[in-house]
């Protein structure tokens, strides 16, 4: 089966159903990110533990989680891709 490219903006308007069909297909989806190259979406099964495997075994990974639950909680700006995300919202 072939790898699917999408745009950014395919999905946009359809998250939902985007990503419902890579979990349902079992194949990666890459969105093309305009000047930024691709980003791969892959399905993970419900026995899969990459999470956890990275928690234990990755001190960087750890360190990040530590980082990310202590700073506030900022929306993705879907609509301003590469820009930095304003915080006097």
């Amino acid at each position: 089966m072939d790898t699917k490219v999408i745009s950014l903006t395919d999905l946009q308007v359809d998250p939902a159903g985007v990503l419902s069909r890579c979990y349902d297909s079992g194949q990666p989806v890459l969105v093309e990110l305009p000047n930024h190259g691709l980003v791969s979406i892959q399905p993970v099964e419900p026995d899969d533990d990459l999470i956890n495997d990275l928690i234990k075994h990755n001190p960087a990974f750890r360190a990040l989680l530590e980082r990310s639950l202590a700073s506030p909680r900022v929306p993705f700006p879907f609509d301003r891709l590469g820009e930095e995300p304003s915080s006097s919202k």
